[in-house]
């Protein structure tokens, strides 16, 4: 069926498909990378103790079938090598269905992780590559031009993240309809990067300029997705260069890029196209009924953006393959950060000599400046975030982070930039107390050489010690 295939889009496919394995690879090294400490066996949230509680309906997982940091280390690391081979275009060199196969292992790898993860993987982007990833299974390889189904699908995906931020904000809190949000932003957001400091510092005319460019972007240009080319990749190019103006401005792990990916499946590239056979039938039957199944299912986000009580990154089905997303329906006003300090003193008074934990990417030291960490995901910085926001964020996780600190855990201290023990001398005493962070002026930068002031507001967590250790004193 000609109406089947868009096969002006061949190079849109393949860019689109390298930049998605990209951002499987990021995904699945970041799980290798910390799942010891945050889920593992000894983590903050052991995934043996969710899947007890947990039925499989809820959430299906491999780990369902049997649980061990190393076969979870497997899983992740199997995770980039078959991205890295995606990346490098193995697919390409399959048949049809060998290409679909192996674009479901990561798809089929990530769900479970993600379906485990408990709050360390709450996050919408978990939930947006998942449902970018299933529908990537059915783009097919070179020989089959793209589907347009497949092709609509990614564009809907786009729409209902942008077209649903738009809304959560609009609706949300009144700075986005005053356009006075990002005076707060760039200092209160998760994890500021290195440029965040001068975007704070941008004059006011051009923080409403940067909101009101943000509801265009959000609530009008996602229509013009729709429309026949070039407005379609004009369009796109728009939110492009929105996400990119986000990625500067702040880590938001790699929201942006994923992003990204899907408006570059809506960018026709100048190029002519290989000649392909026509899709065999079982291929077009597959399509058609998986995308018939996707539009069906996405009442329910249509149902949500349009009610008035929307809730953002909320996935409607346990296997994430059609979600709503958003971002930032309320802007903080004012920055939290729970500083973590240890003592090796026999007696925890205020006069002993307490040392700062120091973290990889949320602000501690004033005069530290933020790096660049997005697309990579600094999970348990996140986290720490919505722990100064409220203790009761962190009322899962936050005792058992003291814990593996007063025990020196080695997969615990591996998510930090520094501990001030040695390996070998651990902390008696823990204790978290909550401080105001602003940036620096122009003025202060220059004297002090910090980008941060902070002023203590109040004890977070009292000086507490193991209980083994108690007893022994």
């Amino acid at each position: 069926m000609e109406w089947f295939t868009a096969p002006d889009y061949w190079l849109t496919r393949l860019v689109f498909q390298r930049a998605l394995a990209a951002v499987y690879l990021v995904a699945f090294l970041t799980a290798a990378l910390q799942f010891r400490a945050l889920i593992g066996e000894r983590g903050l949230l052991p995934v043996p103790r969710f899947t007890e509680r947990v039925p499989f309906k809820r959430a299906p997982s491999l780990f369902r079938l049997h649980y061990s940091d190393r076969f979870f280390a497997a899983c992740a690391w199997t995770g980039c090598a078959v991205s890295v081979a995606l990346l490098a275009g193995l697919d390409s060199l399959l048949p049809l269905w060998g290409a679909m196969l192996l674009w479901l292992v990561p798809w089929a790898l990530y769900l479970s992780i993600v379906n485990v993860g408990q709050t360390w993987y709450s996050f919408g982007w978990e939930s947006l590559l998942l449902e970018v990833g299933f529908v990537a299974v059915l783009l097919g390889n070179d020989e089959v031009a793209p589907p347009i189904v497949v092709l609509f699908l990614l564009r809907w995906i786009l729409f209902r993240v942008e077209f649903g931020a738009g809304l959560i904000k609009m609706r949300g809190d009144a700075c986005w309809r005053k356009l006075t949000c990002l005076d707060y932003h760039h200092e209160t957001q998760p994890m500021p990067g290195p440029l965040s400091w001068f975007f704070h510092h941008l004059p006011k005319p051009l923080h409403r300029v940067e909101a009101a460019a943000n509801h265009v972007t959000q609530l009008v240009v996602p229509f013009l997705l729709f429309t026949p080319q070039p407005l379609a990749t004009a369009a796109a190019a728009l939110m492009i260069v929105t996400q990119l103006w986000l990625v500067l401005s702040g880590n938001f792990s790699w929201l942006n890029w994923i992003t990204i990916v899907l408006a570059l499946s809506a960018v026709e590239f100048p190029a002519d196209p290989p000649p392909v056979p026509g899709a065999p039938l079982w291929y077009e039957t597959v399509v058609l009924a998986v995308g018939a199944l996707l539009v069906f299912l996405s009442h329910r986000p249509v149902r949500n953006m349009v009610s008035r009580r929307q809730v953002m990154n909320r996935s409607f089905d346990p296997l994430h393959l059609v979600n709503t997303y958003g971002a930032f329906g309320s802007v903080g006003r004012i920055r939290y950060e729970v500083v973590i300090e240890g003592t090796a003193d026999a007696t925890p008074r205020e006069d002993a000599q307490w040392r700062e934990y120091e973290f990889k990417g949320k602000p501690g030291d004033p005069r530290r400046w933020p790096r660049q960490f997005a697309p990579y995901h600094l999970r348990l910085d996140w986290l720490m975030w919505f722990a100064a926001l409220s203790p009761a964020y962190a009322g899962s996780w936050f005792g058992t982070l003291v814990e593996r600190l007063l025990e020196n855990d080695p997969a615990t201290l591996k998510l930090l930039r520094r501990s001030p023990f040695p390996p070998d001398a651990p902390p008696r005493y823990i204790r978290a107390r909550l401080f105001r962070y602003r940036y620096t002026t122009w003025r202060e930068l220059r004297e002090t050489g910090a980008c941060w002031h902070r002023t203590y507001v109040r004890e977070y967590l009292p000086p507490t010690r193991l209980a083994g250790a108690a007893r022994q004193s």
